[in-house]
């Protein structure tokens, strides 16, 4: 394994994901040909630990990041700055580093130290329009060399949500002997048509930027509008109109007039700022091409694939689930946690967020779910 500095498999053009020094590490996880017949002759794998991994190697968790997440799920020595779970990740929370050894590794194809597009080829270019296609079985067989390297056997769990929900399901259909537990936040077995659909319309988003140039822009302007477009429609799906309803309503933005002396020159709602202040965000600090590669992956999402179908790849985990919805979520229904805990050997609880603002809540509010996940996994 060797370790570099931060986010060394970025183009320096296009310095995006950039994390402090020393927060990450990154290592070298050798030549992988991809599901759909691809092949990288090196792949980097970025991660962040806490905690000592035992003698054993088999306290371990590795923390699966959803789509435009990255390593940094609680604050560390290198990098004190906020996490996105620290509810769950603590001295005193359910993932205690004081009792396991945790892992959050970047996925392939994004833009967090892992290889993605923005990576340099043998020759030094960015691999921009040539990086493969990747699906979240991939990233997952790439972790699993991860977890070789660091000298983990077994996984006392492995948790995420969302997209990370998906690699966490993955993981126990695909390495049953290494999983022990497993917890699928706001997730389902594959991603449906709607969500499929979803998807595309934010690939096309960035696609139909004129700055994108069929994914070979970098050293070039970067294709943030479409970027920023697609994050407007993913971000709308992440919340409920009840909650912009009782947020933004339809009031305008301080002094901005929405019914302005023509259509191509008004001001905005609240929530149109709203959205415009969610997409700047992103597009500061996110690649188009990675967002492309990892919404892909999501789409292609599929426990069953290749296994006799969900119910069938469902009946052969063998880890102990855990299983979470967020009760307002209209991205991925409840019903499809429910769904899994009815395929699943044996009977199991699908436990419930409730939270009014929709998908998000389990970014926000999974510390609701901090007892019944010790009872249920152990922890």
């Amino acid at each position: 394994m060797t370790l570099q500095a931060p986010c060394a498999a970025a183009a320096p053009a296009n310095d995006f994901g950039h994390r402090p020094a020393g927060a990450l590490q990154i290592a070298e996880v050798g030549a992988y040909t991809f599901e759909t017949g691809r092949f990288l002759p090196s792949v980097e794998i970025a991660f962040e630990t806490w905690g000592t991994l035992n003698e054993a190697g088999d306290n371990a968790i590795l923390v699966a990041h959803a789509l435009t997440g990255d390593t940094h799920v609680a604050p560390t020595e290198a990098d004190p700055g906020s996490g996105w779970w620290e509810s769950l990740l603590g001295a005193g929370r359910p993932i205690d580093p004081e009792r396991w050894f945790v892992v959050a590794p970047a996925m392939v194809g994004g833009c967090y130290g892992s290889t993605g597009p923005a990576s340099p080829d043998p020759e030094g270019e960015p691999w921009g329009s040539r990086f493969p296609f990747v699906t979240i079985r991939d990233s997952v067989h790439l972790e699993a060399r991860l977890a070789d390297q660091l000298g983990i056997t077994e996984f006392h769990t492995v948790i995420g949500g969302s997209m990370g929900g998906a690699r966490a399901l993955e993981w126990a259909a695909t390495y049953p002997d290494r999983v022990g537990g497993v917890a699928v936040f706001a997730c389902g077995a594959a991603s449906t048509a709607e969500q499929i659909a979803f998807g595309q319309a934010q690939i096309k988003a960035v696609e139909n930027d004129p700055h994108f140039h069929g994914g070979d822009y970098y050293g070039g302007t970067v294709p943030e509008a479409g970027l920023q477009l697609a994050r407007r429609i993913a971000h709308i799906t992440y919340r409920t109109e009840t909650e912009l309803s009782v947020r933004f309503g339809r009031e305008p933005q301080g002094r901005e007039e929405p019914f302005g002396w023509s259509s191509r020159r008004r001001g905005r709602y609240q929530v149109e700022s709203y959205l415009d202040h969610q997409a700047e965000k992103l597009s500061s600090r996110f690649d188009p091409n990675a967002y492309i590669v990892l919404t892909e992956a999501l789409m292609s999402h599929d426990v069953g694939r290749g296994r006799g179908g969900a119910a069938q790849a469902l009946q052969n985990i063998t880890a102990v689930p855990f299983l979470a919805a967020v009760d307002s979520d209209r991205l991925y229904f409840p019903e499809q946690s429910r769904e899994i805990a009815e395929l699943l050997p044996g009977e199991h609880e699908v436990h419930m967020i409730a939270s009014p603002i929709g998908h998000d809540g389990f970014l926000t509010s999974p510390d609701q779910l901090a007892d019944q996940m010790r009872r249920t996994l152990g922890l």
